[in-house]
């Protein structure tokens, strides 16, 4: 049976590849999506969300919006990788669809309570709405079969030496969510660093179909922002190798470890400090991946991309 999982995500590019990576598998079932401000303000990552379901022609996943800010800090956005929608570089379809009514944490608390058996979290961006749903509604614990976020590092950091930017915009809440006592695994830039799609795969991609074009317009923005920003002209999907590890774990190795997010530090807060020797003597509460079959997870997400243009291209907009 399909897995059930709710994509709480904050679109930017490699949100949407990994919504359209869900949507494209058949091995999983696509609840819900809801949204966090992260990559940018939640009224843009809301939009985009429900933009990116237009391109993909499904319009009848239900979209929820949620935290405007993080738990307690001041919102930072990513517009220097993002770009100031959120999603520049491609020509974005109209939504067609409107979000439902009410908080994402509201809407997370009813999808679970509904479902015929537990649901797979999966947050690609900062952590609130997770960490609100478990302190509003801790009756629903029971129905979370596991939480694989795209997030933190075993040391390598994206917006300081140390820190990824999703558990760097809310470390607090991070923090929360790795203490929770739930079912964890902790997808980090030590591994979506080599969950690449190459010039190749784009053009492969951009001469499918209009969702393929659309992934292809996505990664050719992203690579020159890396290649601007850090020099390096790659694109890494990190949030759709979150997605890539439920549908398939054995491409992403782990390891059964501790995780405690830095929260005072100024030097090094929102760091994901894993204890990789086990020398803390706290106790192994996530599972962490430590290496990636890079090519398998490209090859995936290529053929599975491809293969949602076969029916979403008359109904995209494209």
């Amino acid at each position: 049976m399909p897995t059930p999982i709710i994509l709480d995500c904050d679109p930017g590019h490699d949100d949407a590849i990994a919504i359209l990576l869900a949507l494209a598998s058949p091995e999983l079932d696509l609840v819900g999506i809801t949204t966090v401000a992260g990559n940018t303000t939640v009224d843009k990552t809301t939009v985009n969300a429900l933009r990116v379901l237009a391109v993909a022609g499904r319009p009848d996943v239900p979209v929820a919006a949620g935290a405007d800010r993080p738990l307690v800090r001041e919102l930072h956005v990513a517009e220097h990788i993002h770009g100031v929608s959120g999603l520049d570089g491609p020509e974005v379809p109209e939504a067609a669809s409107e979000p439902v009514p009410g908080h994402a944490v509201e809407a997370m608390a009813g999808w679970l309570a509904a479902a015929a058996r537990p649901v797979t979290l999966v947050p690609t961006g900062p952590l609130t709405n997770i960490a609100l749903l478990l302190e509003r509604h801790p009756q629903v614990r029971p129905s979370i079969e596991r939480i694989v976020l795209m997030g933190g590092s075993i040391g390598l950091g994206n917006v300081t030496p140390s820190a990824e930017f999703n558990i760097w915009v809310d470390p607090d809440a991070a923090a929360a969510v790795f203490g929770s006592g739930l079912d964890v695994t902790m997808v980090g830039l030590d591994v979506t660093h080599h969950t690449l799609l190459s010039v190749d795969d784009s053009e492969v991609l951009r001469a499918s179909g209009s969702v393929g074009r659309f992934v292809a317009e996505l990664t050719d923005f992203f690579r020159a922002r890396y290649a601007r920003i850090y020099g390096d002209p790659i694109a890494p999907i990190h949030d759709a190798a979150a997605v890539a590890h439920v549908i398939d774990p054995t491409i992403i190795k782990t390891r059964r470890l501790n995780v405690e997010v830095e929260t005072a530090s100024p030097l090094t807060v929102g760091r994901t400090v894993v204890d990789l020797m086990g020398v803390s003597g706290r106790s192994d509460n996530a599972w962490v991946g430590v290496t990636v079959e890079g090519r398998r997870f490209s090859e995936l997400l290529v053929d599975r991309l491809t293969g949602l243009d076969g029916h979403a291209g008359s109904a995209s907009g494209l």
